[in-house]
């Protein structure tokens, strides 16, 4: 849990890198957490207005995990826009956000695996 309360202090922190636990997990809570509103919203009736408003408030901090990613394996944060391309952009994203980061520092920063959560 702590990684997505770290993922959440970050806010809209796009420089950096994050480790590949640090963005799945985040992304897995969040997923779980969308769906247990989207469950909500269906019982309360309220047309996935809860889950909305879930959704926009994550969208930065999604935003910015996933730039930190593609620092981590030493790609530009502009990547992400790849994602824009239907399909193939997806798979793209999924292959580099699964790629090991680079062991050593980088133009990014160092390695968030050997830096001690702030």
């Amino acid at each position: 849990m702590h990684w997505y309360v770290d993922v959440l202090k970050k806010y809209a922190t796009f420089s950096g890198r994050a480790s590949r636990p640090e963005f799945w997990m985040f992304t897995l809570v969040s997923l779980v957490i969308s769906i247990v509103l989207a469950v909500i919203d269906a019982l309360l009736g309220t047309g996935m207005i809860i889950e909305t408003v879930y959704d926009v408030a994550v969208f930065l901090p999604s935003l910015a995990v996933s730039v930190r990613r593609l620092h981590d394996i030493d790609r530009s944060g502009w990547w992400v826009l790849i994602g824009l391309i239907p399909i193939i952009g997806l798979i793209v994203l999924i292959v580099f956000w699964a790629t090991a980061g680079k062991p050593r520092e980088n133009a990014y920063g160092p390695n968030p695996q050997e830096v001690p959560a702030s």
